[in-house]
């Protein structure tokens, strides 16, 4: 696999339905399921999830700041590795004011398939929890095609 396309196929197939593994500081894996799409961000593609403000993935990321996300549907899998940008409240980037990372929350999960009826409550709930966008560029990808 040299792009996402295997990937981006699998997620329309369950909600992007991925495992995601950090490192945790004693060097042991942290793994958890989020939902993720893909979608361009700075001029290329890249896998993007939401997650909390308080998640320990997040703060595993903030200090390791490299993961695997793996997609599977049925018998069909593929897997991102990369290093991650974080965009959120508390992870400011560059580019990236209040009103650019509620448009980026919204894309991401769009990118995963999501919808919603009431797009301002979506705003006030990842607003409160703080949710920040981890974004992965692969410099690894495979898969089981």
């Amino acid at each position: 696999m040299t792009d996402l396309t295997d990937y981006a196929r699998l997620v329309a197939a369950d909600h992007g339905l991925a495992t995601v593994a950090t490192l945790r500081a004693e060097h042991t894996i942290q793994a958890s399921v989020v939902n993720t799409g893909v979608l361009d961000h700075r001029g290329h593609q890249v896998v993007g999830f939401t997650t909390r403000g308080d998640s320990r993935k997040l703060a595993n990321l903030r200090a390791r700041p490299r993961l695997a996300v793996t997609i599977r549907v049925g018998w069909e899998w593929a897997t991102a590795e990369g290093d991650a940008e974080l965009i959120g409240p508390d992870d400011p980037a560059e580019g990236f004011d209040a009103e650019a990372v509620r448009l980026l929350l919204r894309a991401v999960f769009q990118a995963a398939g999501g919808t919603h009826d009431d797009w301002a409550t979506y705003d006030r709930v990842m607003a409160e929890e703080r949710r920040a966008a981890v974004l992965v560029s692969p410099i690894r990808l495979y898969s089981s095609g």
